[in-house]
């Protein structure tokens, strides 16, 4: 019998095996994004210098990167022991954590800033209601918190990339359905944007991208 959390067992091996190929892969993850470089920048000057962001599912750490170079103290965590290795070793500057977005090991609106750069996207449907409420009670009044996610119905299945034995589904989100999910949790919807997808960089669905703002 599974437990309630397996989906997190599955994640953290999915990821701790293939961290190096990840890193490897999408070691410049914005390369011929334009709008997602600019996504970050607008993020960027609303919340600040001043503060704290949290990169959360930060992978090897190539956005948090991107988002310091832009004049934030951001921190990064994530779920995978391995990509946190990755990180530190790629990033020594940066501050890097390992940790679950489902109990973030930060006080109650310590954050001026969130970043779920397509780390929401292995919870569960019916999990995202209290991740949400978690992003919700690390950020400050008015804090920023900025999704990206592929937008549609049906789950992405890897199964054995760069030919290792792991599995792991990737759920599409519809955008509508996501701000209805954050103002349900406190958020006021500031921004919704979706790219179409691009054959080029080889996506499969288009990319939706939410700014939401913490109410008092």
């Amino acid at each position: 019998m599974t437990g309630p959390e397996d989906f997190l067992t599955a994640t953290r091996t999915f990821y701790d095996t293939v961290a190096e190929d990840y890193a490897e892969h999408f070691r410049n993850p914005l390369a011929d994004r334009p709008l997602e470089r600019a996504l970050l920048a607008a993020y960027a000057e609303q919340v600040g210098p001043a503060g704290t962001v949290a990169d959360l599912g930060c992978g090897p750490g190539e956005i948090t990167a991107h988002l310091a170079s832009l004049g934030l103290s951001v921190i990064g965590l994530d779920l995978s022991t391995s990509m946190v290795a990755i990180a530190r070793r790629t990033h020594p500057a940066l501050r890097f954590e390992q940790g679950s977005m489902l109990e973030l090991p930060f006080d109650d609106g310590s954050l001026t800033g969130a970043v779920s750069w397509y780390s929401s996207i292995h919870t569960p449907a019916h999990r995202l209601p209290h991740l949400f409420a978690e992003f919700h009670r690390v950020l400050a009044t008015g804090g920023r918190l900025l999704l990206a996610f592929q937008t549609g119905d049906a789950p992405l299945r890897l199964d054995r990339p760069w030919d290792r034995p792991v599995v792991l589904d990737f759920h599409r989100r519809r955008p509508e359905r996501m701000a209805e999910l954050l103002s349900g949790t406190g958020f006021a919807l500031c921004s919704s944007t979706v790219r179409e997808r691009q054959e080029a960089l080889a996506e499969t669905a288009p990319q939706a991208f939410l700014l939401a703002r913490k109410e008092g």
